[in-house]
């Protein structure tokens, strides 16, 4: 049987599409090519359109012989939510709830949901836990916590069984440099500042220096996407073998601030990164980072690379691919 991987051109999609045929899965990318690349399948099928097209996933679904699904499809720059809210409503919610619809009746058991700790806003204890209160603090927060309830209403009433994998900070590239983060598509920390260290773009800006942090500026849990990519094949199995749905924290445990990512790009590269410290941006809490044991019982998953895997692995990617995949 295959497994439907939507997104799966996109950043975290394309390195989990590699890691489930790599284990031998028979895999269909449905990606719009919006903010994805053909290039980052690195052959894989793959169908251009719409996750929210239900006739187009039900077709799938019947002629690739479709049990599973990995749901990667969506908007992801939380700052830019706070400005167009309809957008990512429209994108994350409506065409999560037209997928899960097209669904209903065929052959599809499993899902697994690209989650967001975001879901958490500001949490009152750290590490925070899934146990936590949800309090969203922006519209793309809030729209990957509505998946979450699209989520569990149709494993109440269709007996879905699902999983949303609520990932923290996406960082690094693959460790053969294959496949990484295209620059023209992201808002992420990382490579902002591999960029800036190139002289690719202007300085790196920082926004705000009066958070409650040991160094003022945010503080995050940068995970590999190596090990995320192996969170998603893991609950995949956990599921298809008959464990409960639920949600599950996918973090390293350890919290990194923008000043030592930025610190470390500059040990690594040996470069100077041009940087611009500027005010705080709506929605962005102080500091979040993970309490993974739920996942490192259910799932058995550990994660192996640590901040300087990250970086070095990103500095490898954006060095050997100045322009990304064009």
């Amino acid at each position: 049987m295959t497994v439907l991987i939507t997104g799966g051109a996109g950043y975290i999609g394309s390195h989990t599409v590699r890691a489930l045929r790599a284990m031998g899965r028979e895999v269909v990318v449905l990606d719009t090519l919006e903010l994805g690349f053909e290039a980052a399948t690195l052959g894989a099928p793959l169908v251009v359109g719409n996750a929210g097209d239900g006739a187009l996933v039900r077709s799938l679904v019947e002629e690739h012989r479709i049990d599973s699904v990995v749901h990667f499809a969506g908007y992801k720059n939380a700052g830019e939510s706070m400005q167009v809210p309809g957008k990512y409503f429209e994108n994350n919610v409506v065409a999560t709830a037209r997928l899960l619809e097209a669904l209903v009746g065929t052959s599809v058991r499993s899902f697994v949901f690209s989650g967001s700790c975001s879901v958490y806003g500001t949490p009152a204890v750290l590490p925070v836990d899934e146990k936590a209160a949800l309090q969203p603090e922006s519209p793309y927060g809030q729209s990957k916590l509505i998946g979450e309830q699209l989520l569990r209403w149709h494993g109440e009433l269709h007996g879905l069984q699902w999983m949303s994998l609520r990932y923290f900070n996406a960082s690094g590239a693959s460790t053969d440099t294959m496949i990484g983060e295209d620059m023209s598509h992201t808002f992420n920390l990382v490579p902002l500042v591999m960029n800036a260290a190139l002289g690719l773009r202007p300085a790196v800006q920082v926004f705000g220096t009066d958070f409650p942090t040991p160094d003022g500026t945010a503080v995050r849990d940068y995970i590999h996407v190596e090990d995320l990519a192996d969170g998603h094949v893991r609950a995949l199995t956990y599921l298809e073998a008959g464990g409960v749905s639920g949600a599950l924290n996918l973090g390293t445990g350890t919290g990194s601030s923008v000043q030592q990512v930025i610190d470390l790009v500059t040990e690594v590269s040996g470069r100077v990164v041009p940087t611009q410290y500027v005010g705080r941006r709506a929605g962005d809490p102080s500091a979040v980072w993970a309490d993974n044991r739920k996942a490192t019982s259910a799932l058995e998953w550990v994660p192996r690379q640590g901040l300087r895997d990250i970086i070095e692995s990103a500095w490898r990617w954006h060095q050997s691919h100045p322009t990304g995949y064009v």
